[in-house]
């Protein structure tokens, strides 16, 4: 009981450590590169061959524009968030052709749903020959 109880109050403490030292470096930002899979991402898989899509009804309906924009919620998603936080624009997908120049070294957003490490991964999306 005892050893449990130490090990929830040591990740407890490691997490509000961790909290405390992003909230703190948020000012330091100077650049914001996301990578992930579609709970990140922000409209890669709009340039992509895949089947795996939000650039339809009903995601983005709460987004500023009311209009998809290839995230897969209704509305901002967790770097719209944290770009919010941080002041800055929100951080276009990777394979946006608005990301050019200065908008590039501000970040960029390489999330793309159905991603993975593995060859089989998202193989239901994309052929391996477009990969």
């Amino acid at each position: 009981m005892e050893t449990s109880s130490l090990a929830f109050s040591s990740w407890m403490t490691l997490g509000l450590l961790l909290a405390i030292g992003t909230i703190v470096q948020l000012a330091d930002a100077r650049a914001f590169f996301v990578f992930g899979d579609s709970l990140v991402d922000s409209g890669n898989n709009n340039y992509l061959a895949t089947t795996a899509r939000a650039d339809a009804p009903p995601y983005g309906i709460d987004y500023p524009t009311h209009r998809p924009t290839g995230r897969f919620s209704n509305g901002l998603n967790i770097p719209d968030l944290i770009s919010q936080r941080l002041g800055s624009e929100f951080i276009l997908p990777y394979l946006s052709p608005e990301l050019t120049g200065q908008r590039l070294l501000s970040g960029a957003n390489f999330a793309s749903a159905g991603i993975g490490i593995l060859n089989d991964t998202g193989i239901q999306f994309v052929s391996k020959w477009l990969q």
